[in-house]
């Protein structure tokens, strides 16, 4: 199939201009005004941003992630722009069930903790299953867990990944440790998820200086939103209005989450909510193209579109797309507006559209 999206603007993963876009079969073919070519779709994009295919760098997948919380993968991405995905609790090992779905895919796997201690042989196990498809290691950092009861742990892991070249993502919330000790563990390229979480020991206990001074060393600070549940709305807030915004915007969206949020919960509701509290369109859009695909390996592959590259395209819209929500600690924001998904191509193929 030859898609014609006319009169987009165009976000290719670097800046924005005014263009049209040629896809043909798979991929890519023009990219440029006043594109006069048969095709055999045609999409009127005008007053509406022509994204690459977003990606959300955290959700939790059925099949992969825990069958509590997996979510149906093409349900939970292609309605909301999302054409590639990493799942932040690999525990199946079960990379057939990965090379089957339609969205593309990477696996952190998660690290099992006992008594203090990981479970190296696990970790291995996992890893050699997953196999290409794994990119780092998942540990749930929380004292919640009778398991987690120092830093040990986490040194554990980031010896291990740093000696294997993986990512290490954290989930923090409720950390044995403060802040501040728990990033002086992650090297350039490790992700800490949930920055802004209102459980013990976050990020505000310091004003967000070890959030700041991580920065500057490469962590980075994924959103993890999960609506009420892991983001302290109020904190979200005051970061960036100081500045300090997230490198990537994910979901970590479970199969519960989709249903329990005020709105429809995806990625462009996150992206919407970056965006009511300061983030511009281009941090934002940075924030699921460009940055996400560079920190999970896929640099030039995800989150760019390019002449000659997969027809992976999101074509979103700023509209009457409201939502609602009230966090765990009270806070609320609310918007009549908001982003809005009208078409998603995966593979030169549409298979999505408003």
């Amino acid at each position: 199939m030859r898609i014609l999206i006319k009169d987009g603007h165009v976000w290719n993963g670097e800046s924005f201009f005014l263009s049209d876009v040629l896809t043909n079969n798979e991929g890519i073919e023009c990219i440029s005004k006043h594109i006069n070519q048969n095709a055999d779709y045609t999409i009127d994009a005008k007053g509406k941003f022509v994204l690459p295919g977003l990606i959300d760098a955290h959700t939790h997948l059925c099949g992969i992630s825990s069958i509590d919380i997996g979510a149906q993968a093409e349900m939970a991405c292609f309605p909301f722009g999302v054409t590639a995905t990493a799942d932040a609790e690999g525990i199946y090992g079960c990379k057939e069930r990965l090379n089957f779905l339609a969205v593309k895919n990477t696996v952190f796997a998660k690290a099992l903790i006992e008594n203090d201690n990981v479970n190296i042989d696990d970790i291995k196990q996992k890893l050699n299953k997953y196999g290409e498809k794994a990119v780092g290691i998942k540990i749930f950092f929380d004292a919640q867990d009778p398991n987690v009861r120092s830093a040990k742990p986490l040194r554990q892991i980031c010896e291990f990944a740093s000696a294997n070249s993986l990512i290490v993502m954290v989930h923090p919330i409720n950390a044995p440790i403060p802040m501040a000790e728990l990033l002086d563990n992650l090297k350039t390229g490790d992700i800490l998820t949930h920055p802004f979480h209102g459980g013990n020991n976050n990020a505000a206990d310091d004003n967000y200086i070890s959030i700041v001074e991580a920065k500057r060393r490469g962590v980075i600070m994924d959103l993890g939103f999960e609506g009420f549940v892991n983001t302290n709305l109020s904190f979200m807030q005051d970061a960036i209005a100081m500045g300090i915004e997230p490198d990537i915007i994910s979901t970590d969206l479970t199969k519960v989450s989709l249903c329990m949020r005020g709105g429809k919960y995806g990625l462009t509701m996150c992206m919407s909510v970056a965006k009511k509290m300061g983030m511009s369109d281009e941090a934002i859009f940075k924030a699921v193209t460009s940055t996400p695909a560079r920190v999970l390996g896929k640099g030039g592959e995800w989150g760019c579109l390019k002449e000659g590259r997969c027809a992976d395209i999101a074509i979103i819209d700023y509209a009457d797309e409201g939502f609602d929500l009230t966090d765990m600690f009270g806070n609320h924001i609310s918007s009549n507006y908001g982003y809005k998904c009208m078409f998603t191509i995966s593979n030169g193929n549409v298979v999505y559209r408003m």
